[in-house]
């Protein structure tokens, strides 16, 4: 059988002259249409990978549409389906909804409804093919490790990692809070030569100034006031393995001056103790401002920052990585159905429009909270995800439609009036509140090389 393709409607009708006529309509409105005049022939060519959806008539001989509906949902429960019915049968065919049915015309139906209600389904089927599509990608990049992107600034984040790893060298990692710097470390750590031994984590921003040289150095028996016995630095318990030292530039200036012994020497003196131990790690520490401007500024040590730099990783912001978003969602998405004991999640389109327009200032970190959130509130206080207030239909159509006229004027606010016919003022308004940018389908236009077309972007 040959590969299904986009924008595919199955219609199933026995009446000849309707499904010629039908077929022809659904054909010059844009969709590929493969009608069948039983629904055992239909069958034939339906399958799980479908990116399409499944119209047919319920009055037919041998095998009914409430049949072929069963038999559908066999092979694939999400695949939307279309029944046809005449006004006597309305009652069979609310069964049907209950059953599984995506929705139902009565005879004699207009083109335009049924042309309506096919673009509805594709789009939820669409969603369902991008989840699974996202859930596969996933799991085949599960060898990367936890560190999830495609985008090419996240390879060849991945491609550095790999090989620092093995060089087992001191790094400094640079970016924004909640880009993954720890994750960075952790897999620089796993993937190298000190797996087997310690990986100790050190939050310097938590380290109380009056505490944190004995938290990081220690110090020997009654060297403190208070206590008779010796402690154990975190730098000398990170021995034989890697130490991360997580926003190093929140670090005092003293501590700062005993810590470059550190890295220079690979050797700790406890407070209070006579002589300096030995160390054998890693170093790698993490900043969320620009060092090497501190460092010009004053704010920290020049010479403690040219030593951690020789190598040096910076982790990009989620706004840099556009094709990544939706990964991440999925990704945490499905983190949040297993921690709950949820059943499996579908984004819907007012989620996906957030996802591309918000700028993440919290990054992933952010990305996740907001994926655990949609979860939480999609599944409810009942378990269900199907029930949606009105406001919500409202704002998940409402976008649809915005982002596919913006899509289609390739980003033209005028034309997108035209194409709405909307005022400016209202445009804008709901663009605003919606997070919609036009610029972003400028840009993939740019890319795309597209250009203008009046009406859906199908």
């Amino acid at each position: 059988m040959t590969s299904d393709t986009a924008q595919t409607v199955v219609f199933v009708e026995d009446d000849e002259p309707l499904r010629r006529a039908t077929t022809q309509a659904l054909e010059l409105a844009g969709f590929s249409v493969r009608s069948f005049a039983g629904a055992e022939q239909a069958l034939a060519v339906i399958s799980a990978r479908l990116d399409g959806v499944v119209v047919s008539d319920i009055r037919m001989p041998r095998m009914d549409g409430l049949q072929l509906l069963r038999a559908i949902r066999e092979i694939d429960g999400d695949l939307p389906v279309i029944l046809v019915t005449g006004h006597g049968d309305v009652p069979m065919a609310v069964s049907a909804l209950h059953d599984g049915a995506f929705d139902f015309l009565t005879k004699p139906f207009s083109t335009d409804h049924l042309i309506a209600a096919i673009n509805r389904a594709l789009e939820r089927r669409g969603l369902l093919i991008e989840n699974r599509r996202l859930k596969a990608t996933i799991a085949a990049s599960e060898g990367d490790g936890p560190m999830i992107g495609q985008c090419d600034a996240m390879a060849e984040v991945k491609a550095t990692i790999r090989q620092l790893a093995q060089a087992d060298v001191d790094v400094l990692i640079e970016g924004e809070s909640g880009t993954g710097k720890e994750l960075g470390a952790l897999l620089l750590h796993r993937l190298g030569p000190r797996r087997a031994r310690p990986f100790i984590a050190v939050n310097c921003a938590a380290l109380p100034p009056d505490t944190a040289a004995i938290e990081l150095f220690g110090h020997a028996a009654n060297a403190v006031p208070h206590t008779r016995t010796s402690r154990t630095g975190q730098i000398a318990t990170a021995n034989g393995g890697t130490l991360l030292l997580d926003d190093i530039d929140t670090l005092a200036p003293a501590v700062q001056t005993a810590l470059l012994r550190v890295i220079e020497e690979r050797e700790v003196q406890p407070i209070g103790a006579e002589r300096a131990d030995a160390v054998n790690l890693r170093v790698v520490a993490t900043s969320r401002i620009d060092l090497a401007e501190a460092a010009a500024a004053g704010r920290f040590r020049e010479d403690l920052y040219h030593r951690l730099a020789v190598t040096r990783l910076r982790l990009p912001p989620v706004r840099e990585r556009d094709q990544d978003r939706m990964l991440l969602f999925a990704f945490f998405a499905e983190q949040a159905c297993a921690q709950f004991a949820r059943a499996d999640y579908t984004m819907t389109d007012l989620e996906r429009s957030r996802l591309l327009m918000h700028h993440w200032p919290g990054n992933v970190r952010e990305l996740r909270n907001y994926a655990f959130e949609r979860v939480l509130a999609f599944h409810g206080a009942t378990g269900g995800g199907d029930e949606q207030d009105l406001a919500s239909r409202v704002a998940e159509f409402e976008i649809t439609v915005i982002t596919d006229a913006l899509r289609a004027t390739r980003g033209s606010v005028t034309r997108a009036m035209d194409v709405l016919k909307i005022p400016r003022k209202t445009l804008y308004y709901k663009m605003t509140r919606y997070g919609i940018d036009p610029d972003v389908f400028r840009s993939q236009a740019r890319q795309d090389g597209g250009t203008f077309t009046a009406g859906p972007n199908r």
